[in-house]
C-alpha cells in the first residue's frame, strides 16, 4: 500500500493539522507495516501557483505547453495516481481551505488528466480510492457548540468528487483558539474517534482481504 500525506499548514509539525494527520498515517501503517509513506508538503511555498500556459490550456483542447506548471501538474497527479490512500492534514482559514491547499488542488484538478468536461458536464477520470482529511480550526464549525460556517469540508467533498475521489472521511481538532484546556477536550474527543473508526477498518480490510 501506497500514502500519499499532503501536509498544508504553514506551521508544518507544529500544527494540529498535521498531528492529527500524523496519527492517521500511523493507524493506517498499524494495519499494514510495508505501507510506503510519501509527505508532499504543500505550505510555505511547496509548490509554485499555476502559470499562463496551463491556465490557457485548461481553456484548451490541449495543452499548449509540458514545461512550468504542467510539470509541476504531471507530477502531482502521478504521486495521486500512485497512492492507495490520501491523507490530507489541513488547518481551516477563514471559513474555507488556506491557500496552499487550493493550490494544489489547481494543479491536480486538470482537464483531460483528472477529469473531463462534455456536454453532461465534468466527468471524474481518476479511480476512487479511501480519503482521509485532518482538519484544525480555531473555532468550532461542527457540534452543537458551532459559532461558524464550514465551507471546507463540502467544498473538499465537491472538487474530490470531480475527479474521481468520492467518499472522504473527516476527523477534525476544533476550537484550539479557546486555550489549552479546549485542545486537550478536542484531542480526547478525536483521539477517540479515531480508535472507534480504525477499530472497525482494521476488521473491514482483514475481510476484504480474507474474502
Amino acid at each position: 500500500m501506497k500514502i500519499l500525506h499532503v501536509s498544508c499548514s504553514p506551521r508544518g509539525h507544529a500544527s494540529e493539522s498535521h498531528r492529527l494527520a500524523r496519527k492517521i498515517v500511523g493507524y493506517l501503517l498499524e494495519g499494514d507495516p510495508n505501507a510506503e509513506v510519501v509527505d508532499r508538503v504543500v505550505a510555505g511555498g511547496g509548490i509554485p501557483p499555476v502559470d499562463e500556459d496551463y491556465a490557457t490550456s485548461q481553456q484548451a483542447a490541449e495543452d499548449v505547453s509540458r514545461e512550468g506548471s504542467a510539470r509541476v501538474s504531471d507530477e502531482l497527479i502521478g504521486e495521486l495516481e500512485s497512492a492507495d490512500v490520501l491523507v490530507i492534514g489541513t488547518p481551516m482559514h477563514n471559513y474555507t481551505v488556506p491557500s496552499a491547499l487550493k493550490l494544489w488542488i489547481d494543479h491536480i484538478a486538470r482537464v483531460r488528466r483528472t477529469f473531463n468536461v462534455g456536454p453532461e458536464g465534468k466527468t471524474a477520470l481518476l479511480r476512487d480510492r479511501q480519503v482521509f482529511v485532518a482538519v484544525a480550526s480555531g473555532g468550532r464549525f461542527s457540534g452543537e457548540r458551532a459559532r461558524q460556517p464550514d465551507f471546507l469540508t463540502p467544498y473538499l467533498t465537491a472538487i474530490l468528487g470531480m475527479i474521481g475521489l468520492h467518499d472522504p472521511t473527516f476527523f477534525s481538532i476544533q476550537g484550539t483558539a479557546f486555550g489549552p484546556e479546549a485542545v486537550a477536550e478536542a484531542r480526547g474527543r478525536t483521539d477517540r474517534a479515531l480508535q472507534e473508526y480504525f477499530s472497525r477498518y482494521t476488521v473491514a480490510t482483514r475481510q476484504h482481504a480474507d474474502g
